[in-house]
């Protein structure tokens, strides 16, 4: 690995790297098999469990835990080192992955995937946090190209064991099958990765992630809810979303005087890290909102099976590595600026064409646009996230990292949340079984707010510094 000032030891040679690559991707499959395994399986979830109007709390509360504890992860990492922060992940996300084995309703499966995401807050960031520790910056892009073909294979392998244990056996498999894969991915870890960190006595900021942690809950609670459990505008809706934004408030004021934030406000200060977290940001809005509401359009107005509309969705992290693994000679040679805007041109189109698809859907046109978007997903996410680790130290790298995860967290858990309750409130408490035609409107209207997020993602990368470097 490295030392806290970013001096390779014998980890950094070429020849000792490999098993570390290789446990980063088996423990990055942990998360990506989840993701893509989950979207399949939700109308049988739902038929069993009940409660069609709660399922986008399975997505939201496993992103909102994520989100909250990706920064304390990361300033964990920057402090004790990268190893036992990536196991106790690991370690979160099986034992979450059982209880949701046994959840006996939706309310009990919503808790313990909150469980499974304080895991994933672990996993994802300290395995994109490892690869820029141990990689030099013209051999990152090739290795996030390694990484994001992991998503591309899970992708193909998650929708069709999804679409195998809906229609073949039950359900509750798709989250047994991550224990062992949990297993193997920590004993890769314990095997090959090993790291020499000069510890220090430290403090972790409790108070600001408690803040964080309650503040976005309320503002997802008066998002998902509003329209359905009461009205926008009545005493529950506003209390909420003014409670919630009092303690955001609150939470930045407090980050000022503490003495090693949780999130420290120079990340988003700089002009860099600030903008690359709101691409972050608007990838995750773009990539949830694909990922949640394909499947079921498909299911539900196409009258595909699961494990069809889970290969359908693959085509969206099948094109996000192809692009990934070749950014890297872009960038180098156009910029970090100029590579960001190519991609965020193409999943301007590729959302265009899935927003057009949903008006007559089928699964030819909305495979051939999550294919688009993933190429263009590819050219955005990689370069921006390597432009804020080049930006820095190993002593910042985590927090940095941590940063654009939690960004990219808070957009897919809000982008769930808001796009959930703009179909709900077009459903008004019809099934999308029940009003096929109306589900149809609301389809149409979400993936209307993806394209929208993409636009707005393009917004944000045109503020990018033209040498995709901090100014100064």
């Amino acid at each position: 690995m490295t030392s806290p000032r970013g001096t390779p030891t014998a980890i950094g040679l070429r020849s000792e790297r490999g098993p570390v690559l290789l446990a980063l991707m088996v423990t990055t499959g942990l998360i990506a098999i989840d993701a893509t395994i989950l979207a399949t399986a939700v109308p049988t979830i739902v038929e069993d469990l009940g409660g069609f109007s709660s399922f986008p709390w399975l997505f939201s509360i496993y992103l909102l835990t994520q989100a909250v504890s990706v920064p304390i992860y990361s300033k964990l990492a920057d402090t004790i080192g990268r190893k036992p922060v990536v196991l106790l992940g690991i370690g979160l996300f099986a034992l979450g992955s059982v209880l949701c084995g046994f959840a006996w309703s939706m309310p009990a499966l919503i808790a313990f995937r909150a469980v499974q995401g304080l895991g994933a807050g672990a996993v994802q960031p300290m395995a994109i946090t490892i690869a820029g520790d141990i990689y030099t910056l013209a051999e990152r892009s090739k290795v996030q190209g390694y990484i994001a073909s992991v998503w591309g294979a899970s992708a193909v392998v998650g929708p069709t064991l999804g679409g195998l244990f809906s229609e073949f056996a039950t359900w509750q498999w798709i989250f047994f099958v991550n224990v062992p894969l949990a297993a193997l991915a920590a004993w890769l870890l314990v095997r090959s990765f090993h790291e020499t960190v000069e510890r220090s006595p430290h403090r972790i900021d409790w108070a600001g992630g408690l803040l964080l942690t309650v503040s976005l809950s309320l503002l997802l609670l008066a998002l998902l809810e509003g329209g359905r459990a009461w009205a926008w505008v009545s005493v529950p809706s506003l209390g909420a979303f003014g409670l919630g934004a009092a303690l955001l408030a609150a939470f930045v004021l407090a980050e000022r005087r503490a003495p090693e934030p949780v999130l420290p406000l120079w990340v988003l200060s700089r002009r860099l890290l600030g903008t690359t977290a709101l691409v972050g940001l608007g990838v995750g809005v773009i990539l949830m909102g694909i990922t949640t509401y394909v499947p079921t359009v498909l299911e539900t107005l196409v009258g595909v099976s699961p494990l069809v509309s889970g290969l359908t969705l693959a085509t969206l992290t099948i094109g996000w590595p192809i692009s990934a693994s070749q950014s890297g000679r872009v960038y180098l040679r156009l910029g970090f600026r100029t590579t960001v805007l190519i991609g965020c041109g193409v999943t301007v189109l590729g959302t265009a064409g899935l927003a057009l698809a949903a008006t007559n859907p089928s699964v030819v046109g909305i495979g051939a646009a999550c294919f688009v978007v993933g190429l263009g997903l590819g050219f955005v996410a990689a370069p921006s996230l390597i432009a804020a680790q080049a930006s820095v130290e190993w002593g910042e790298r985590g927090v940095v990292t941590g940063a654009n995860m939690f960004a990219r967290s808070i957009g897919s858990a809000v982008g769930v949340a808001a796009i959930g309750a703009l179909v709900n409130g077009i459903l008004q408490g019809q099934s999308a079984t029940a009003a096929p035609d109306l589900f149809a409107d609301a389809a149409a209207a979400a993936f209307a707010a993806v394209l929208l997020a993409a636009v707005g993602t393009t917004a944000a990368a045109l503020a990018l510094p033209r040498d995709g470097r901090p100014p100064g």
